[in-house]
């Protein structure tokens, strides 16, 4: 197990606070290990595991629990046995009906210091906002950094190296569980595909009571092969009409909007850098982990730049950015990342082939005047930055302990 200080440095400050510590992220992405990682950490500062009440509701020995009111009931019972701070840790908890009420009522009733987790971006919406307004805060866990992964596939593979390791994340991705499978890849693929089915029945289908499965998955289809790629709710209705399903695009919307809350997909936003406003059409979607994407799906080497655009992507993410496409006249930057004032581009391709593709990569920055870091991030070897724009290999960029 490996410790996810990323995460566990913005954790920490919030130790033992009055808070709602909430973990949210798509389905086995390392959210329960959290959970112990911080339970962990609080018994190496001293607090005696028997303060600890931790608790999953995926697991059936716990269905029993599964309603506010037993739930609460329950608590209570067993936090009456103890002296002190009382750790709470729910793993899951969108499967506790009503959960919110019980949540704030420990809040309310005890000496607590509460976490939660759970797989539904819904979780920070609706009865939340009304029960816990201002009193918790929110970290997203995501799959395994390549960082992350190297580490880990250095445990099984210690020869391997940096070049060979990438190979390896660019098809397998980042899901936690495929170090106790060894990186096998067929036991591996076969895990994402019942992780991906997983995702869908329960944290779509079922949180949503969707019934035209079929078009969920030729929905989730298109999106998943056009990761990356600018497209509209409109289009994906005329691909399906093209199909021989009619599909309106309230309807598109609707299933897009269950996929982003499980998780599954991200949307990024288009900004026009010049009149400094979100455009509210042909956004772009990234895939949570191209691992998944690879085993169903397939066709990561075909889509290469796509994927590597995808990895970037995530990467921008956990390292706290908000991030948009970038629009400058009719030129277009991969990505515009945003951090507590400071800013970053980053502009991602497969390789820097020839002459055109340097001239397209490089000038996608042409109409951008101010001095923050501008980056083309490609598989190249050779460092060929010019003009103050800086480029790197995907490793390296990945690997680096910060841009500027």
């Amino acid at each position: 197990m490996i410790k996810r200080e990323t995460y566990m440095s913005r954790i920490r400050p919030f130790i033992g606070s009055e808070l709602v510590k909430v973990l949210t992220g798509i389905r086995r992405s390392g959210k329960s290990v959290m959970l112990d990682l911080i339970q962990e950490e609080l018994a190496e500062s001293g607090v005696d595991r028997r303060q600890f009440i931790a608790l999953n509701f995926e697991n059936m020995s716990n269905a029993h629990l599964c309603t506010a009111t037993a739930l609460h009931e329950e608590i209570l019972r067993r936090s009456a046995q103890m002296s002190g701070k009382v750790y709470l840790f729910f793993d899951e908890i969108q499967e506790v009906q009503d959960w919110e009420k019980c949540i704030n009522s420990f809040r309310v009733e005890l000496d607590c210091d509460i976490y939660i987790t759970g797989s539904n971006a819904k979780l920070l919406s609706g009865e939340l906002a009304t029960y816990l307004a201002g009193r918790y805060v929110e970290f997203v866990i995501y799959p395994f950094s390549f960082s992350e992964f190297i580490e880990l596939y250095h445990s099984v593979y210690p020869d391997t190296d940096t070049r060979q390791c990438f190979n390896q994340y660019l098809t397998l991705g980042g899901m936690p569980y495929l170090n106790n499978l060894r990186y096998e890849d067929n036991a591996c693929r076969q895990y994402l595909r019942d992780l991906f089915n997983s995702v869908e029945l329960k944290d779509i289908v079922k949180r949503n009571n969707i019934r035209d499965v079929d078009m969920l998955e030729r929905i989730i289809s298109y999106i998943t092969a056009n990761i990356g790629t600018t497209f509209s709710s409109t289009a994906i209705s005329k691909y399906l009409k093209s199909e021989g399903r009619s599909v309106s695009t309230e309807t598109v919307l609707n299933y897009t909007k269950a996929c982003t809350d499980a998780f599954l997909f991200y949307q990024v936003k288009r900004q026009d850098l010049q009149g400094k406003k979100i455009l509210t059409v042909n956004e772009k979607y990234y895939v949570a982990d191209h691992g998944i994407r690879e085993a169903v799906y397939g066709s990561n080497q075909r889509d290469i730049n796509l994927v590597l655009e995808n990895i970037v992507y995530m990467e921008l993410l956990r390292r706290g950015y908000n991030v948009t496409v970038g629009k400058v006249g009719d030129k277009e930057i991969d990505f515009v990342c945003e951090n507590r004032g400071e800013k970053l581009y980053v502009q991602v391709a497969y390789l820097l082939a020839s002459e055109e593709t340097v001239k397209r990569e490089f000038g996608a920055f042409s109409g951008i005047r101010d001095n923050f870091p501008k980056y083309v991030v490609t598989l190249d070897e050779f460092d060929m930055s010019r003009d103050g724009i800086k480029h790197r290999n995907i490793r390296d960029f990945l690997l680096a302990k910060e841009w500027n």
